[in-house]
Protein backbone atom coordinates (compact mmCIF):
# COMPACT_ATOMS: atom_id res chain seq x y z
CA UNK A 1 0.00 0.00 0.00
CA UNK A 2 0.98 3.30 -1.12
CA UNK A 3 0.20 7.26 -0.09
CA UNK A 4 1.37 10.14 -1.01
CA UNK A 5 1.51 13.76 0.90
CA UNK A 6 3.20 16.93 -1.02
CA UNK A 7 6.31 14.86 -2.00
CA UNK A 8 6.80 12.59 1.02
CA UNK A 9 5.71 8.34 0.41
CA UNK A 10 5.74 5.55 2.40
CA UNK A 11 5.35 2.21 0.89
CA UNK A 12 4.89 -0.85 3.44
CA UNK A 13 4.78 -4.12 2.54
CA UNK A 14 5.18 -7.64 4.28
CA UNK A 15 9.19 -7.32 5.05
CA UNK A 16 10.03 -3.43 4.77
CA UNK A 17 8.51 0.23 4.80
CA UNK A 18 10.01 2.30 2.42
CA UNK A 19 9.88 5.78 2.55
CA UNK A 20 10.78 8.41 -0.09
CA UNK A 21 10.81 11.61 -1.45
CA UNK A 22 10.17 12.39 -5.38
CA UNK A 23 12.83 9.65 -6.27
CA UNK A 24 14.79 10.08 -3.98
CA UNK A 25 15.07 7.47 -1.21
CA UNK A 26 15.18 8.51 2.60
CA UNK A 27 14.90 5.28 4.95
CA UNK A 28 13.92 1.58 5.14
CA UNK A 29 12.44 0.22 8.12
CA UNK A 30 12.89 -3.61 8.62
CA UNK A 31 9.64 -5.50 9.54
CA UNK A 32 10.35 -9.01 9.13
CA UNK A 33 14.06 -10.63 10.34
CA UNK A 34 17.00 -10.23 9.00
CA UNK A 35 20.10 -12.52 9.44
CA UNK A 36 23.44 -13.38 8.35
CA UNK A 37 23.73 -17.28 7.55
CA UNK A 38 21.18 -17.54 10.45
CA UNK A 39 23.15 -15.85 13.00
CA UNK A 40 22.24 -12.06 14.67
CA UNK A 41 18.68 -12.37 13.63
CA UNK A 42 17.47 -8.25 14.23
CA UNK A 43 14.16 -6.67 13.22
CA UNK A 44 12.37 -2.97 14.37
CA UNK A 45 15.60 -1.15 13.12
CA UNK A 46 15.90 1.51 10.50
CA UNK A 47 18.24 1.01 7.13
CA UNK A 48 19.04 1.63 4.86
CA UNK A 49 19.22 5.64 6.33
CA UNK A 50 20.40 7.75 2.91
CA UNK A 51 21.82 11.09 3.20
CA UNK A 52 20.08 13.96 0.88
CA UNK A 53 22.35 12.90 -2.22
CA UNK A 54 21.31 9.45 -1.94
CA UNK A 55 24.36 7.98 -0.36
CA UNK A 56 23.81 5.30 2.29
CA UNK A 57 24.80 6.55 5.92
CA UNK A 58 24.01 3.86 7.72
CA UNK A 59 25.53 -0.03 8.77
CA UNK A 60 24.33 -3.12 9.38
CA UNK A 61 26.25 -6.47 10.02
CA UNK A 62 29.58 -4.70 10.29
CA UNK A 63 32.70 -6.94 10.65
CA UNK A 64 33.67 -5.37 13.38
CA UNK A 65 30.16 -5.51 15.40
CA UNK A 66 27.62 -8.04 13.33
CA UNK A 67 24.94 -6.95 16.05
CA UNK A 68 25.24 -3.47 15.12
CA UNK A 69 22.72 -2.62 13.33
CA UNK A 70 21.58 1.21 11.65
CA UNK A 71 19.25 3.04 13.79
CA UNK A 72 18.45 0.86 16.27
CA UNK A 73 17.49 0.98 20.06
CA UNK A 74 18.11 -2.11 22.41
CA UNK A 75 19.57 -2.82 25.89
CA UNK A 76 21.46 -5.40 27.44
CA UNK A 77 19.96 -6.43 30.69
CA UNK A 78 16.23 -7.60 30.78
CA UNK A 79 15.22 -9.18 33.51
CA UNK A 80 12.03 -10.28 34.93
CA UNK A 81 12.24 -10.39 38.71
CA UNK A 82 15.68 -12.08 39.07
CA UNK A 83 15.44 -14.04 35.74
CA UNK A 84 17.77 -13.03 33.21
CA UNK A 85 15.87 -13.35 29.65
CA UNK A 86 18.08 -12.55 27.07
CA UNK A 87 19.98 -9.87 25.49
CA UNK A 88 18.68 -7.01 23.18
CA UNK A 89 21.56 -5.99 22.17
CA UNK A 90 23.99 -8.52 21.12
CA UNK A 91 20.74 -9.91 20.02
CA UNK A 92 21.29 -13.62 22.23
CA UNK A 93 17.97 -15.55 23.18
CA UNK A 94 16.06 -12.29 22.02
CA UNK A 95 13.70 -11.51 19.47
CA UNK A 96 11.31 -8.57 18.01
CA UNK A 97 7.94 -10.29 16.84
CA UNK A 98 6.50 -7.30 14.66
CA UNK A 99 3.03 -8.00 14.45
CA UNK A 100 1.86 -4.75 12.43
CA UNK A 101 3.07 -1.94 10.79
CA UNK A 102 0.19 1.09 9.55
CA UNK A 103 0.21 4.45 8.11
CA UNK A 104 -1.11 7.08 10.62
CA UNK A 105 -3.09 9.81 9.51
CA UNK A 106 -1.32 13.21 9.84
CA UNK A 107 -3.12 16.67 9.16
CA UNK A 108 0.44 18.08 7.81
CA UNK A 109 2.87 17.02 4.92
CA UNK A 110 5.01 14.38 6.81
CA UNK A 111 4.38 10.63 7.00
CA UNK A 112 4.15 8.17 9.83
CA UNK A 113 4.29 4.41 10.40
CA UNK A 114 3.49 2.73 13.39
CA UNK A 115 4.74 -0.56 14.37
CA UNK A 116 3.60 -3.02 16.96
CA UNK A 117 6.58 -4.96 18.16
CA UNK A 118 6.19 -7.31 21.40
CA UNK A 119 9.45 -8.71 22.88
CA UNK A 120 10.18 -12.14 23.14
CA UNK A 121 12.51 -14.79 24.15
CA UNK A 122 13.31 -18.59 24.25
CA UNK A 123 14.00 -18.07 28.04
CA UNK A 124 10.74 -17.21 28.65
CA UNK A 125 7.94 -19.52 27.93
CA UNK A 126 4.13 -19.82 28.55
CA UNK A 127 2.77 -23.06 29.60
CA UNK A 128 2.55 -24.85 26.75
CA UNK A 129 6.31 -24.33 25.66
CA UNK A 130 5.87 -21.11 23.70
CA UNK A 131 7.44 -17.71 23.83
CA UNK A 132 5.80 -15.65 25.90
CA UNK A 133 5.85 -11.59 24.76
CA UNK A 134 6.98 -10.22 28.12
CA UNK A 135 7.07 -6.15 26.43
CA UNK A 136 4.97 -4.32 24.00
CA UNK A 137 6.57 -1.54 21.69
CA UNK A 138 4.89 1.11 20.00
CA UNK A 139 7.12 2.94 17.55
CA UNK A 140 6.03 5.64 15.78
CA UNK A 141 8.32 7.00 12.90
CA UNK A 142 7.86 9.97 10.99
CA UNK A 143 9.07 11.61 8.24
CA UNK A 144 9.07 15.28 7.18
CA UNK A 145 9.94 16.53 3.51
CA UNK A 146 13.16 18.22 3.04
CA UNK A 147 13.63 21.49 3.79
CA UNK A 148 16.38 24.17 3.01
CA UNK A 149 19.47 21.54 3.22
CA UNK A 150 17.96 19.35 6.06
CA UNK A 151 15.28 16.19 6.61
CA UNK A 152 14.07 15.87 9.92
CA UNK A 153 13.17 12.02 11.09
CA UNK A 154 10.89 11.57 14.12
CA UNK A 155 11.11 8.47 16.08
CA UNK A 156 9.20 7.78 19.32
CA UNK A 157 9.05 4.32 21.60
CA UNK A 158 6.35 3.38 23.82
CA UNK A 159 7.47 0.00 26.27
CA UNK A 160 5.18 -1.47 28.00
CA UNK A 161 5.75 -4.11 30.51
CA UNK A 162 3.84 -7.33 30.42
CA UNK A 163 4.80 -8.81 32.93
CA UNK A 164 5.44 -7.63 36.62
CA UNK A 165 8.72 -6.52 37.79
CA UNK A 166 10.03 -5.98 34.28
CA UNK A 167 13.57 -4.12 34.32
CA UNK A 168 15.68 -2.84 31.80
CA UNK A 169 19.26 -1.81 31.38
CA UNK A 170 22.36 -1.15 29.61
CA UNK A 171 26.32 -2.83 29.41
CA UNK A 172 27.36 -3.99 33.07
CA UNK A 173 30.77 -2.06 32.91
CA UNK A 174 31.48 1.26 33.58
CA UNK A 175 30.31 2.83 30.13
CA UNK A 176 26.75 1.79 30.56
CA UNK A 177 25.77 2.11 27.20
CA UNK A 178 22.57 1.03 25.75
CA UNK A 179 19.29 2.46 24.36
CA UNK A 180 19.09 4.56 21.17
CA UNK A 181 22.17 4.14 18.83
CA UNK A 182 23.23 4.51 15.30
CA UNK A 183 25.65 2.53 12.75
CA UNK A 184 26.76 5.39 10.38
CA UNK A 185 29.95 5.16 8.41
CA UNK A 186 32.66 7.08 9.84
CA UNK A 187 35.52 8.45 7.78
CA UNK A 188 38.53 9.65 9.31
CA UNK A 189 37.58 13.41 9.53
CA UNK A 190 34.76 12.96 11.58
CA UNK A 191 33.37 15.47 14.10
CA UNK A 192 30.92 15.31 16.92
CA UNK A 193 29.52 19.38 17.92
CA UNK A 194 27.12 20.11 20.90
CA UNK A 195 25.38 23.21 21.43
CA UNK A 196 28.74 23.95 23.53
CA UNK A 197 30.88 23.03 20.31
CA UNK A 198 32.98 20.36 19.15
CA UNK A 199 33.11 17.36 21.40
CA UNK A 200 35.95 14.84 22.03
CA UNK A 201 34.87 11.08 22.29
CA UNK A 202 35.68 9.70 25.47
CA UNK A 203 36.17 5.86 26.45
CA UNK A 204 33.48 6.20 29.14
CA UNK A 205 30.10 8.26 28.45
CA UNK A 206 30.68 11.82 27.56
CA UNK A 207 27.85 14.57 29.25
CA UNK A 208 26.70 17.23 26.55
CA UNK A 209 23.80 18.77 25.34
CA UNK A 210 20.55 17.16 24.61
CA UNK A 211 21.45 16.73 21.48
CA UNK A 212 24.74 15.75 19.19
CA UNK A 213 25.90 16.14 15.56
CA UNK A 214 27.84 13.92 13.45
CA UNK A 215 29.63 15.37 10.36
CA UNK A 216 32.60 14.32 7.81
CA UNK A 217 32.70 13.05 4.24
CA UNK A 218 29.36 11.46 4.21
CA UNK A 219 27.80 13.28 1.38
CA UNK A 220 28.22 12.06 -2.34
CA UNK A 221 31.62 12.26 -3.94
CA UNK A 222 33.00 12.02 -0.21
CA UNK A 223 31.38 16.07 0.45
CA UNK A 224 30.43 17.35 3.79
CA UNK A 225 27.39 15.68 5.02
CA UNK A 226 26.20 14.83 8.61
CA UNK A 227 23.46 13.51 11.12
CA UNK A 228 21.94 15.56 14.18
CA UNK A 229 20.63 13.66 17.49
CA UNK A 230 18.10 14.78 19.61
CA UNK A 231 16.97 13.95 22.69
CA UNK A 232 13.72 15.45 23.84
CA UNK A 233 13.81 16.63 27.39
CA UNK A 234 10.56 14.80 28.05
CA UNK A 235 12.69 11.51 27.91
CA UNK A 236 12.98 10.04 31.42
CA UNK A 237 16.10 10.08 33.65
CA UNK A 238 19.25 11.55 33.73
CA UNK A 239 20.10 13.07 29.82
CA UNK A 240 22.92 14.54 28.01
CA UNK A 241 25.04 11.68 28.18
CA UNK A 242 26.61 9.88 24.61
CA UNK A 243 28.87 6.87 24.12
CA UNK A 244 30.45 8.61 20.85
CA UNK A 245 33.44 6.87 19.28
CA UNK A 246 35.34 7.91 15.98
CA UNK A 247 36.00 4.10 14.64
CA UNK A 248 34.29 0.76 14.35
CA UNK A 249 31.45 1.67 16.40
CA UNK A 250 27.83 3.08 17.37
CA UNK A 251 26.77 6.46 18.96
CA UNK A 252 24.80 6.03 21.78
CA UNK A 253 22.78 8.53 23.62
CA UNK A 254 22.47 6.82 26.47
CA UNK A 255 19.67 5.48 28.61
CA UNK A 256 19.07 4.70 31.18
CA UNK A 257 22.50 6.19 32.53
CA UNK A 258 24.46 4.82 34.42
CA UNK A 259 23.21 2.19 32.35
CA UNK A 260 25.09 -1.02 34.58
CA UNK A 261 21.95 -0.17 36.75
CA UNK A 262 18.25 -1.44 36.09
CA UNK A 263 14.98 0.49 35.52
CA UNK A 264 11.49 -0.84 35.86
CA UNK A 265 9.36 -0.94 32.98
CA UNK A 266 5.72 -0.27 34.08
CA UNK A 267 2.66 -2.38 32.90
CA UNK A 268 0.22 -0.06 33.53
CA UNK A 269 1.92 3.31 31.84
CA UNK A 270 4.54 2.82 29.16
CA UNK A 271 8.17 4.32 29.14
CA UNK A 272 8.25 6.91 26.17
CA UNK A 273 11.52 7.66 24.35
CA UNK A 274 11.55 9.93 21.82
CA UNK A 275 14.30 11.86 19.58
CA UNK A 276 14.76 13.18 16.11
CA UNK A 277 17.51 12.69 13.47
CA UNK A 278 18.20 15.57 11.08
CA UNK A 279 19.63 14.62 7.84
CA UNK A 280 21.88 17.45 6.41
CA UNK A 281 24.12 18.75 4.09
CA UNK A 282 27.59 20.21 4.66
CA UNK A 283 28.83 22.36 8.22
CA UNK A 284 26.58 21.59 11.34
CA UNK A 285 26.69 25.30 11.97
CA UNK A 286 24.81 26.82 9.04
CA UNK A 287 21.56 24.80 10.87
CA UNK A 288 21.07 27.36 13.36
CA UNK A 289 20.62 23.83 15.64
CA UNK A 290 19.77 25.39 18.76
CA UNK A 291 16.99 26.87 17.01
CA UNK A 292 15.78 24.17 15.61
CA UNK A 293 15.73 21.98 18.95
CA UNK A 294 13.79 24.52 20.80
CA UNK A 295 11.08 24.06 17.74
CA UNK A 296 11.38 20.40 18.44
CA UNK A 297 11.05 20.67 22.07
CA UNK A 298 7.91 22.21 21.57
CA UNK A 299 6.30 19.55 19.53
CA UNK A 300 5.45 17.67 22.59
Amino acid sequence: MSAEAQSVSVEINKDQAYFTEDNDSILVYQITEKSQNGNYKRANYIHPLYSLDGEILTKDFPEDHLHHRGIFWAWHQLYIGNKRIGDGWEIENFKWDVTSVKEIENHNISKTIQAEVYWKSNLWLDSTGNEKPFVKEITTITVYPKTENYRAIDIEIHLLALEPDMRIGGSEDEKGYGGFSSRIKLPEDINFTSCKGKVTPENLPVKAANWMDITGALGKNSSQAGLTIFCHPSNPGKQNRWILRQKRSMQNAVYPFSGAKTVALSNNKPTILRYRLLIHNGDPNTLNLPKIYKGYKKAY
